[in-house]
């Protein structure tokens, strides 16, 4: 599979305002392996190979370990590897990724309140919604993963 276009260098500026997001979302206060673990999550619903290996790597860089890693999908199942909030993330960013089948009902909500204010909340769909949006550009335009251009 080859790259369509460069995106980056196509519409700089709106990769700048996307990057711009990104910038709010790691000085929210939320920790950076939840937010990444989430951001894996979403990319392994969205089936996005690109998003995939970066967010692999930047959580081996901080210290997770390949058996939480290996995991993420099946986080139900992955006991006291995920903690409260790792696992009310990865719910939120299940339901919140796949809006059109799930309504994000109030059950989820609820879930997701129950661990995170109001703020945090809210600036975790903020991160769930950006990697959403980065999905879809890396997908429709065919962006390589590092691990491909390694071979």
């Amino acid at each position: 599979m080859s790259k369509r276009l460069d995106y980056a260098q196509i519409s700089p500026a709106g990769v700048k305002a996307l990057g711009g997001v990104y910038g709010y979302v790691m000085q929210s206060g939320l920790s950076p392996v939840l937010v990444d673990l989430a951001y894996l999550r979403v990319s392994q619903i969205n089936n996005c190979a690109y998003c995939l290996d970066m967010h692999t790597r930047d959580l081996l860089s901080k210290g997770v370990k390949v058996e939480k890693l290996a995991l993420v999908q099946a986080w139900r199942e992955g006991g006291d590897l995920f903690d409260l909030r790792e696992r009310a993330a990865l719910a939120w960013a299940e339901s919140v990724t796949l809006v059109a089948q799930t309504g994000v009902p109030d059950a989820a909500y609820e879930a997701a309140r129950a661990v995170f204010n109001e703020r945090e909340l809210v600036d975790l769909t903020i991160a769930i919604g950006l990697m959403n949006t980065y999905n879809r550009m890396a997908i429709s335009f065919r962006n390589t993963p590092q691990a491909v251009m390694e071979q």
